[in-house]
């Protein structure tokens, strides 16, 4: 009786020992193996929008936050010099229209005498010369077709579909060329980016599903593996003049693994859940191995 006891004790002594070894692997392989990061962020492509033509804001169509579709109009640039540039430009070439077909009359009757001793040779070189100085009408074309391209860029429309952040723009205010007024956060780029450390990208591939969990937020979202870094800066070397490498000497005997950015295409959230630029994320990546496992 006692030696089955003793046996019965052995054994559950046995069983637990296995398995706290066998939870402390599991604990360690999740920890330090599996491939999943608290270091994730919700990320978007922002369009930094400004004009094309410098002028006064006469209009402002947005407001803050405010979701737009591609070609929506955002502000509109006070478009009166526009409007004379181009009256100005149409009156030019309708000048250059009346001097080049006269020149090709007066080129096409000379061309006819040629060789007639009634015309001399000097005025027939003069009329072809008359005839290929008034070809700048092409270039008047030109100029009028400039014209009417600043006057339709005195609206500013959005390039890509989003929300607008930002907007500090009103009406009285003078927009340069090139200068950002306003962003606007490119909503079909919305992702998500985990950043792994190096020892787990072995287990990681591209294609391979995603489990994406927001912070605050009850509901996961899903997605794929779209692509991983090809390079991070070196934060240990800086480039010099003399083309030579600036490397610190100093090295740690314990080395933090590098985080290397991997970049998740996302799956159609779930309605309601709120995709803002800059959220951060819990995300686990589970490769078809451990799929086959858990099957």
């Amino acid at each position: 009786m006692d030696v089955m006891k003793t046996a019965i004790r052995f054994g559950v002594t046995a069983a637990a020992a296995l398995l706290a070894v066998f939870s402390g692997w599991r604990v360690w392989d999740y920890y330090m193996e599996s491939p999943w990061t608290r270091d994730g962020r919700v990320r978007a492509d922002v369009v930094s929008v400004a004009t094309d033509v410098s002028g006064l804001v006469s209009e402002v169509a947005v407001r803050d936050n405010q979701s737009v579709r591609r070609g929506q109009l955002l502000f509109r640039i006070d478009n009166e010099r526009a409007k004379l540039a181009v009256r100005q430009a149409e009156a030019t070439l309708a000048e250059r229209r009346t001097a080049r077909d006269q020149a090709e009359r007066e080129a096409v009757r000379y061309q006819a005498l040629l060789g007639s001793a009634s015309v001399p040779q000097q005025k027939q070189e003069q009329a072809q010369a008359s005839y290929d100085e008034a070809d700048a009408y092409s270039q008047a074309l030109a100029d009028r077709d400039l014209a009417a391209l600043n006057l339709a860029r005195t609206e500013v429309v959005a390039p890509v579909n989003g929300v607008v952040s930002n907007v500090s723009l009103g009406p009285g205010d003078y927009a340069s060329v090139g200068q950002g007024v306003l962003a606007l956060v490119d909503s079909d780029s919305l992702r998500v980016e985990g950043y792994f450390e190096e020892t787990k990208l072995a287990r990681i591939h591209v294609g391979d599903p995603v489990v994406v969990h927001l912070m605050g937020e009850g509901r996961q979202l899903s997605g794929r593996v779209e692509s991983i870094a090809a390079g991070i800066a070196d934060r240990e070397r800086s480039d010099t003049h003399g083309a030579l490498a600036n490397v610190n000497p100093t090295f740690n005997w314990v080395r933090l693994a590098q985080r290397i950015p991997v970049r998740v295409a996302l799956d159609p959230a779930p309605q309601g859940i709120l995709l803002v630029a800059g959220r951060t994320a819990t995300v686990t990546v589970s490769s078809p191995s451990d799929q086959r496992t858990a099957r």
